[in-house]
Formats: C-alpha cells, sequence, structure tokens
C-alpha cells in the first residue's frame, strides 16, 4: 500500500479542491482546454528540471513510495504532482476570484439600493 502512497495524496488534493469547481464555479474543468494551455509551460519546464536533478543524482524517490512506473527516469507520481498541483492552484484561484466578484456584486447592489 505504500508504493501508493505518493499517488493517493495527489488524488486526496484534487478530491480537496474538486468543491471549489462544483460550488463556488470555479470553472476550471469546465474549460479544460484552457488549464491545459496554463499548465503546459509549468508541466514541462518542471519535468526537464526533474529529469535533470534524476540523472545528475540531486535527488531519488524511495522505491517503497512509488508504483515503480516510470518515464525514462522520472516516476508516474512526479509528472501526476506536476499535473496536480498546478490544476489545484487553478482551482484555487478561480474560485478566490469568483468569490470576489460575488462580493464585490453584493456590496454594488446595497450601494446601488441605499442610494
Amino acid at each position: 500500500m505504500h508504493q501508493y502512497q505518493y499517488l493517493l495524496l495527489m488524488a486526496g488534493c484534487v478530491l480537496i479542491t474538486l468543491p471549489l469547481e462544483l460550488v463556488l464555479d470555479a470553472r476550471v474543468y469546465a474549460r479544460w482546454r484552457l488549464a491545459v494551455l496554463a499548465m503546459l509551460p509549468t508541466v514541462a519546464i518542471f519535468s526537464v528540471w526533474d529529469v535533470v536533478g534524476i540523472i545528475r543524482l540531486h535527488w531519488t524517490y524511495n522505491p517503497d513510495f512509488v508504483t515503480g512506473i516510470q518515464l525514462g527516469v522520472m516516476p508516474i507520481e512526479e509528472l501526476v504532482f506536476f499535473v496536480v498541483i498546478p490544476l489545484c492552484a487553478l482551482l484555487t484561484y478561480e474560485a478566490v476570484g469568483t468569490v470576489l466578484r460575488r462580493l464585490r456584486a453584493r456590496r454594488s447592489a446595497r450601494e446601488a439600493a441605499d442610494g
């Protein structure tokens, strides 16, 4: 079970931020093409960075905590991390923006009603 620990943590991150899409209408999953375009540079840059770090032996991954599925020298979990964390950040950013827009709209409506 330890070998799935990293992937389970990433799944937990997605599950925790999912309400931001469903409840707060972050609209990241609804605009998935934009999300992919936004995340692509981050995934590419950090994947290259990670591969270089692995090749140069700056860091390694404990085989007890990864599945053993590799993309070249990089564990699949690392690519999942580079996708999930920016996705969660986008969800958070968009949800905060949505909440702030709603608060501003309420305040404007209140001010208009007050005269």
